[in-house]
């Protein structure tokens, strides 16, 4: 692992939070046995746990553990993955070596091609409430932004809808990361499905208005959890400025 720390918890006195963060790799070869019940909805419970922006908890999660449900979802799965590794996934990240990447990629096709015997799967979905129209709260909005901000809000509206949303649902996704580790159980967060998201909710019946945020597959993993090769501290961190 490359690090500037020893791994927390490993032989100290740290949380074990923190040695679970360090060996989170992504788990994408599955048993096919099923999760009980109990243990997904106390994933999702973890999920609800997570922070919502300004409390409005407008978050829904489909589980989906029916074999035949999963049966549908296979195809549009594979057209997806597909998709992904014959454009942005057909070259080695920048950093990593063709033969790990070769390993990733193996075992992105073994889910691929496996993903009907997926035991568990979830999906988050958020819907953002409507704005309720004020035109005192805009203007006042506007002299706090200045001409500038405004202008630049109104073009960059979309995305600051998008990453509002996502900053609502997307906690408690990795909280489901973090609570899958407590019984042993394998999970990984991907967003290929948004290439055919459309095809996803009309064959989970998920209303046209809501988002979909992630597809998370859980399920009792086929290998060994280990450490996570990262980009040590020391070269992401900018300190007070760039």
């Amino acid at each position: 692992m490359t690090t500037d720390l020893p791994i927390a918890g490993a032989g100290t006195d740290e949380p074990a939070l923190f040695a679970t963060m360090s060996t989170m790799r992504a788990m994408r070869r599955l048993k096919p046995e099923p999760v009980p019940d109990e243990m997904l909805e106390q994933l999702v419970q973890a999920a609800v746990w997570g922070p919502s922006g300004g409390n409005m908890q407008c978050y829904e999660y489909v589980v989906v553990t029916d074999r035949a449900v999963m049966a549908r979802l296979a195809p549009l799965w594979k057209r997806c993955v597909d998709a992904c590794l014959a454009t942005t996934g057909k070259y080695a990240p920048k950093g990593m070596d063709d033969a790990a990447y070769g390993r990733t990629v193996a075992a992105i096709e073994y889910q691929r091609d496996h993903f009907a015997d997926t035991p568990a799967l979830i999906v988050p979905c958020y819907r953002f409430p409507e704005p309720r129209p004020d035109e005192e709260g805009l203007l006042a909005s506007a002299q706090a932004l200045g001409p500038a901000g405004t202008a630049h809000m109104a073009k960059t509206g979309t995305r600051f809808q998008a990453l509002a949303e996502g900053s609502c649902v997307c906690p408690g996704v990795q909280n489901i990361l973090l609570a899958a580790r407590a019984p042993g159980l394998a999970a990984n967060i991907t967003i290929w499905h948004l290439m055919l998201e459309q095809e996803w909710k009309a064959a989970l019946g998920i209303p046209e208005d809501m988002h979909t945020f992630a597809a998370v597959p859980v399920g009792w993993p086929q290998g060994n959890f280990g450490p996570v090769s990262r980009r040590p501290v020391a070269d992401v961190i900018h300190r007070d400025r760039w």
